[in-house]
């Protein structure tokens, strides 16, 4: 599964990508989690899975969501609490959660 975070510069997650692909690897889960600038979103949508957004960037939301409907690729925002606590099992259970209802619905 390919998880994209998008956040303002890409930068700012780098630690939490860190935290989920340990936390996957110890779930023995094969996931590949990556960040990027929201900026260049439309380069990344279509090598995801699942797509999670930083609270940093919730003002663009919108534009998101609706090019990930194009693409029917599921989204969901990261709560400010759980991004700023970088809590990466509470996030990758996110992903998977988001993951796993796309796949029921899309069937």
């Amino acid at each position: 599964m390919n998880i994209v975070l998008f956040c303002s510069t890409g930068l700012s997650t780098s630690l939490l990508v860190k935290k989920m692909e340990e936390a996957a690897k110890h779930k023995d889960l094969e996931i590949q989690v990556a960040s990027y600038p929201e900026s260049i979103m439309k380069k990344y949508i279509e090598k995801a899975d699942v797509v999670l957004v930083g609270p940093q960037v919730k003002h663009a939301l919108g534009d998101i969501q609706e090019e990930c409907l194009a693409k029917n690729v599921p989204m969901e925002a990261i709560s400010m609490r759980d991004y700023g606590a970088l809590d990466a099992e509470k996030i990758l259970a996110q992903a998977l959660r988001l993951f796993s209802l796309h796949e029921t619905t899309s069937m």
